[in-house]
């Protein structure tokens, strides 16, 4: 027989064992599908980095030995950790300023302006960029935490000794390996965000304190302190940590500036004393800011920015006039950072020169001033409006910076001629050799402007050379992923088609769907022969491993499409013979779904999208339903009370305020909405549009006290989190037995919902509150209330889909009927029809706008880490992060559980709809591949990664949801599809 339901493709009869054939090799697909999507976006999304971002350390250069003599025979360089421009500048509430000394060296004999970092704005990139005058790329982020050896050259490295105390997670990275140096950090216990972390700064002072009186009786010691090259290096970690914990907008973190200031100055003065030659040089900076959220990562001016205040031997005095040559080498690489900004009148220092400079440029500055070769890859301008040279000594400085530079470029234009069969050079550089003669030419003749000025032109051009080479492969790689993503996902529609929907009748009477792939030899030879010639130009350019990860998975999926040229030839000629009907509802449900999905893509940039959309969908919905069913069901007014609830929250502030009674009615409202769908389980027995989602077991249930006592933990968690939040903020410290509490009660509310009734309703009444205590207790402010509204649209969500089943019996048991025919299928699945597409886009918009409840997801620095400290406030990286993550999981486990349910109360198959979920997310992960930025500022270069780092990444994110939230969904029960066939006919 055949319907006519509007599934792509007809059905038909066909033999048991055929059956059998097909159902066995089906399955097997299935799985390696699951494992090649997995694999391929795993790969593809490496590919970002290939593009935009490889590292740029290259070896083999020599270092460039300046031909001046330095006028620091030592430097002591002090990094306040997380210390903000603005907070280090501007006065207290007391109209005095925070940070005298430091003032009055930036008014009498020092230079000071911003430093402008580059995210991602994490400690271990803003120290290589301090230390070592490059930008590791993004990936780099993920060492942060890490003790290991230097992987690069550093003015450590090119120092005759360097001398470092500070935190265990930054001072290793650049001494752990280094022979020449002494160090020690404090233990990582020290760092308790619940405590004033100032005293950490207090402890790097006293240890080079201690070492400078040891040496007073230690021969070999002061011998060893006494000789040139020499780098002190104090990382004051203070300000970061109150950062974190109490904002910088607290007394506490405004007290920390104080602090630095203070140790700025007792370092100074313990200097002088002890060496008594005025040939120091000093340095204070920051590695990153700090948001008013007490977090940093992006590229938001709070973190970007942090000060710079340069004195001593070899630096300027201040200089009250405007310069014309306040900008020489301002040179910018790739960010775009505007130098030399009107200063803020509250900060007190018009009148002063004010010099600003890429955080690179500090590396190359130290190097100078102690007559080091700069860092060999260092991509830093030396700042000119820093040292107090005079012009012969100026133009070999420069000279020395652009020649550094150029080894680079040489270096890498050789690496890249040496591995590519059609080389293109860059051509601004062909005739370097000539320029360098003309500036050893100026220098002869003693016209130093002009040297200095062809010498910073040439060093431009070198900065513009080595980000031609760091993007040489971009569009032979772009065009082969855009190639593998298309092809992914044809070969995915592919299988949808063949597996999920209804087949025709003449295509199953011909020919068994098993056999269709006979008779493909030719395109795998062929494919053979390409990839062969594919991976020999690969093999001979000497390309990374990946480069042949890429092409090879891009050639396989287009094999596999062609492989199945007769079901595609077979599913023209069906297209060739619908109605004109039929393609119209094909285009409008295409057109329709790529609007939804550039609406979300639009999203990530404007979060106010979904407050339109679930607006408009509140009031559309309804009208739908309330044509064919009556008010008195609730169905069309949960459904719009709900939509509308929900598009509040994305109005909201990105940045979460802390709101401690807000969280606590939070919960209390949790408990209401329990008590409510508890109520609405066990007495809508009369009401055929809550059947399908009661509770069918009448029997005495197992655990009749779960409920009251899920409650009475969601109660709990919420005194606790009054308590917890109080005793921390008053008495600076978590006691064990609240954070013993809080563990206990997050752990154990977990586990309750796989005990609870399997009906709909009351499993997912149970998952919501087993999974609001740990909730209430990692949050701080209206995300606690977002959980709720969550939770009750993806209900309204479940209430219209039953209720639309119930409006369309007719097709649906066509449908149904149908599905006996397919064997992939269980027995009382349907097939898919065109019109479930709007299951996958609904699960889209849900599972994005999980992404925005919590905070700003495709943002590095949007979560609060002050969300974990009801669980730990000692620093531990790994822990807090992991916590951070299972609190982002909770609003995407609730989704997740709603989609697994929804599936079998409208009988379709879930992994069809996990593969329509992947086509959709696809579309817009092409679009955010598309949108990747390499130029511009870094805010935007690291969001555009990360939009398409997270969609990338769905089909992995999606399917391990469904693996967890399995646990909870497997055993939810529905009413029979008999009880619906009987129902329909």
């Amino acid at each position: 027989m055949r319907g006519d339901g509007d599934g792509i493709l007809g059905g038909g009869k066909r033999s048991e064992s055929s059956l059998k054939v097909r159902q066995k090799w089906l399955k097997r697909k299935e799985k390696w599908l699951v494992v090649l999507g997995v694999v391929l976006h795993a790969v593809y999304m490496l590919s970002i980095f290939d593009i935009y971002f490889k590292t740029p350390i290259v070896h083999g250069m020599e270092p460039v030995t300046p031909r001046f003599t330095s006028p620091a025979k030592r430097l002591v360089l002090l990094v306040a950790d997380g210390l903000r421009a603005d907070k280090f500048f501007e006065p207290g509430s007391d109209g005095n300023y925070r940070a005298p000394f430091l003032r009055s060296v930036i008014k009498e004999r020092g230079r000071w302006g911003v430093s402008h970092a580059r995210p991602p704005t994490e400690s271990r990139p803003g120290h290589v960029a301090i230390i070592a005058g490059f930008y590791e790329d993004p990936s780099a982020v993920t060492k942060g935490w890490k003790a290991n050896p230097v992987e690069f050259d550093s003015v450590f490295n090119r120092s005759r000794h360097t001398i470092s105390y500070g935190s265990p997670d930054i001072v290793p990275i650049f001494c752990g390996a280094l022979p020449h140096s002494t160090w020690n950090t404090y233990p990582h216990e020290y760092e308790d965000f619940a405590t004033d972390a100032s005293f950490l700064d207090e402890w790097s002072f006293d240890q080079l304190a201690s070492l400078l009186n040891r040496s007073n009786e230690d021969p070999k010691l002061k011998q060893l302190l006494l000789q040139d090259h020499l780098v002190i290096f104090l990382h004051l970690l203070g300000c970061d940590s109150n950062g974190h914990a109490h904002r910088p907008y607290s007394s506490i973190y405004l007290n920390n500036v104080k602090v630095v200031d203070h140790i700025a100055e007792r370092v100074y003065n313990l200097i002088q004393s002890y060496f008594k030659d005025d040939l120091t040089a000093y340095i204070f900076t920051a590695d990153h800011g700090m948001s008013d959220k007490g977090s940093h990562g992006d590229g938001h001016p709070s973190n970007t920015d942090t000060p710079l205040v340069a004195w001593g031997a070899g630096v300027r005095h201040p200089a009250h006039n405007l310069s014309s040559d306040q900008l020489e080498g301002a040179v910018q690489f790739v960010d775009e950072h505007k130098h030399n900004m009107p200063t803020p009148r509250e900060w007190g220092l018009e009148g002063i020169e004010r010099v600003d400079v890429n955080q690179a440029d500090i590396a190359p500055l130290m190097s100078t001033l102690l007559g080091l070769p700069c860092p060999v890859n260092s991509v830093g301008n030396l700042p000119l409006g820093y040292i107090d040279f005079n012009k012969v000594d100026k133009v070999e400085a420069v000279l020395a910076n652009t020649k550094q530079i150029l080894n680079q470029f040489l270096r890498k234009s050789q690496l890249k001629q040496s591995n590519s069969l059609n080389f293109k050079p860059f051509e601004p550089l062909k005739n370097y050799n000539l320029v360098l003669e003309r500036i050893e030419h100026l220098i002869s003749i003693r016209d130093y402007e002009a040297a200095r000025k062809l010498s910073e032109h040439l060093r431009r051009l070198a900065l513009e050379g080595l980000h031609y080479f760091q993007t040489y492969d971009w569009f032979r790689l772009m065009t082969i992923i855009t190639f593998g993503y298309i092809g992914w996902m044809i070969y995915v529609l592919l299988h949808v088609l063949q597996s999920y929907t209804s087949l025709p009748e003449k295509l199953v009477e011909k020919k068994q769907m098993v056999h269709l792939r006979k008779n493909t030899g030719k395109v795998y030879f062929i494919a053979c022969l390409f990839s062969c010639l594919v991976c020999s130009l690969l093999l001979l350019e000497h390309s990374p491993p990946l480069y042949h990860a890429y092409a090879a998975m891009t050639i396989f999926l287009w094999t596999q499409i062609f492989s199945e040229y007769e079901f595609l030839l077979f599913l023209w000629r069906d297209l060739q013979r619908r109605e004109s009907r039929y393609f119209i509802k094909l285009i409008a449900t295409c057109i329709v779904s790529i609007l939804i999905l550039e609406m979300l893509v639009k999203s990530f940039t404007d979060r106010k999208l979904y407050t339109w959309c679930f607006w408009t969908v509140g009031v559309a919905a309804p009208i739908y339903l309330v044509r064919s069913i009556p008010w008195k069901s609730r169905v069309p007014i949960i459904v719009l009370l709900t939509c509308w609830f929900l598009s509040i929250f994305t109005l909201m502030p990105a940045e979460i305020p802390e709101n401690t009674w807000l969280v606590v009615t939070s919960g209390v409202v949790t408990m209401m909405i329990g008590g409510v769908a508890r109520h609405l389980d066990l007495h809508s027995e009369d009401d055929k549009y809550w059947l399908s989602l009661r509770t069918n077991d009448t029997s005495r249930p197992k655990f009749p006290m779960l409920f009251h006592l899920q409650i009475t933990l969601v109660g709990l968690s919420s005194v606790m989190v009054v308590l917890s939040t109080y005793h921390r903020t008053k008495k600076h410290e978590l006691l064990a037995v609240h954070q013993l509490i809080n563990w206990s009660i997050a752990v154990c509310s977990m586990v309750l919902p796989l005990f609870s009734a399997t009906g709909v309703l009351s499993r997912l009444t149970s998952i919501f509150l087993g999974f609001a205590p740990a909730f209430l207790l990692l949050s701080i402010g209206y995300e606690a209330l977002f959980y709720c509204a969550l939770a009750l649209a993806l209900m309204a969500w479940m209430l219209f889909e039953n209720a639309h089943r119930y409006l369309s019996k007719a097709s649906l048991f066509s449908a149904s009927v149908k599905a006996m025919q397919n064997s992939i299928l269980k027995h009382d699945e349907r097939c898919l029809q065109l019109s479930d597409m709007r299951i996958a886009l609904t699960f889209m918009v849900f599972f994005n706008i999980a992404f925005f409840g919590t905070g700003n997801f495709a943002s590095i620095a949007s979560f609060e880490i002050s969300s974990v400290y009801r669980f730990i406030t000692i620093f531990s990286p790994f822990l807090m992060a992991a916590l951070l993550i299972f609190k982002l999981l909770i609003p995407f486990m609730l989704v997740i559980c709603a989609f697994s349910s929804l599936t079998k109360v409208i009988r379709v198959p879930l992994l069809g709809c996990y593969f329509l979920v992947i086509l959709c997310s696809d579309v817009m992960t092409i679009h955010f591949f598309f949108l990747v930025r390499n130029t511009g500022s870094w805010m935007e270069i690291g969001n555009s990664i990360s939009h398409f780092g997270i969609m990338s990444a769905q089909v992995v994110f999606v399917l391990v949801l469904f693996a967890l939230t399995n646990v909870y969904t497997k055993d939810i029960q529905t009413s029979s599809a008999q009880h619906l066939s009987r129902k329909a006919m």
